[in-house]
């Protein structure tokens, strides 16, 4: 049976907060807020735990699950080296709503579906986002809905399209921007814009001094 926590008041935050701790440790699914939309999440070292995330979303490993950490410092153990677009932009946007793909580490053993050796990354801006990933460390976190309906803006939205394919819920109201992130690939020499969400292109290109152009697809 799935559990749904309010994280708006003290307690009831610091019970799911652990409840979801130990359930995604336990190789189930959780769900929880982020500052664009909420996401559902699972460990990704886990492959039988991505596997349901990619089940729970009716959605296949041609879309690999991207992963959010809980600071900074987190993308040195995931990718070989961080570039100086890298840097530039968790600079300027973590925590926030920009997703950065970059190659990542050779010697990782999570299997995110075909990611052909880049992995998605973000830090969230949302204080329960935060906790959690810094009790857990990364987690592989896809948006809270099955594929092609609308991105929950709250537990319950979460709720109504997976059910209970997730353990557990952790509710603190509706998503701040409720918009997806912007997505930056860092992985063929120059950064392009896949997806503009959350970040302008502009504030982007502003960013990285280059003109916005240069980073269109």
């Amino acid at each position: 049976m799935s559990l749904t926590y309010d994280c708006s008041e003290e307690s009831g935050r610091k019970v799911g907060l652990s409840q979801a701790a130990n359930t995604l440790r336990s190789g189930r699914l959780a769900v929880l807020p982020t500052d664009t939309v909420y996401g559902i999440a699972a460990d990704p070292f886990n492959p039988d735990a991505v596997n349901a995330l990619l089940a729970a979303k009716h959605r296949g490993p041609d879309m690999p699950v991207p992963v959010l950490v809980g600071s900074w410092d987190t993308i040195d153990g995931l990718v070989p080296s961080v570039s100086a677009e890298a840097r530039t932009l968790i600079r300027a946007f973590w925590p926030g709503g920009l997703s950065i793909v970059v190659p990542q580490a050779p010697s990782l053993t999570w299997n995110l579906g075909h990611t052909a050796g880049t992995v998605m990354l973000r830090m969230p801006l949302h204080p329960v986002a935060i906790e959690l990933l810094r009790e857990t460390g990364p987690l592989a976190v896809s948006s809270a809905n099955v594929s092609g309906q609308p991105p929950a803006q709250n537990a319950a939205e979460a709720k109504a399209q997976l059910g209970e394919a997730v353990a557990v819920y952790l509710e603190s109201g509706g998503a701040d921007i409720g918009t997806a992130s912007t997505i930056v690939d860092l992985t063929h020499g120059t950064p392009r814009i896949v997806r503009e969400g959350a970040i302008t292109t502009d504030r982007v290109a502003e960013a990285l001094e280059v003109p916005a152009q240069s980073l269109q697809s």
